[in-house]
């Protein structure tokens, strides 16, 4: 096989394996079921931050690292969403796939995120309750903490998702 057509079959395979991501649910009929919220884990800034805390209300979950170009890119989308839908929707920063707290608190200056809640999940115990394995993507939940997207959601397409929670 030609250079050029391997390339588009690894293309058309990753366009295949990517139209399923920021999807949630399993298909299999089963009603979602709430995400266990029984976890701490410490803030960027020093703090303690318990999962039950997203109990009661939507909330979105944006999975970020502090070296990641396209997080940096999100952050005045996720800060402007967290505005507009103050008082409705907890916004929660996870960041991981780094050990450096400063490297974190570093992003979180340079974006302008800090009026948001960051974990500093080093151990990757948000990232694994919520099933991410990729940076930057959400998760939204509703008020009982059934995970309704996550993934690779564009920022643009949260309020689609989060009109239906709260209006």
């Amino acid at each position: 096989m030609h250079a050029p057509w391997r390339l588009l079959v690894v293309a058309a395979a990753l366009g295949i394996t990517l139209a399923g991501c920021g999807q949630s649910g399993g298909g299999d009929g089963a009603a979602p079921q709430p995400v266990d919220l029984e976890f701490t884990v410490p803030t960027v800034d020093g703090g303690t931050f318990h999962g039950t805390q997203l109990s009661g209300r939507p909330a979105v979950l944006w999975f970020w690292a502090p070296w990641c170009v396209i997080c940096a890119g999100q952050a005045p989308h996720v800060t402007a969403l967290a505005a507009d839908y103050a008082g409705q929707v907890t916004f929660v920063g996870v960041a991981g796939l780094d050990d450096s707290v400063e490297a974190m608190q570093r992003f979180i200056d340079l974006t302008g995120v800090g009026d948001l809640a960051h974990l500093a999940d080093r151990e990757g115990v948000v990232w694994q309750r919520f099933d991410i394995t990729s940076q930057s993507s959400f998760a939204v939940l509703d008020a009982d903490g059934v995970v309704v997207a996550s993934g690779l959601i564009r920022p643009t397409d949260l309020p689609d998702h989060l009109d239906r929670l709260v209006g």
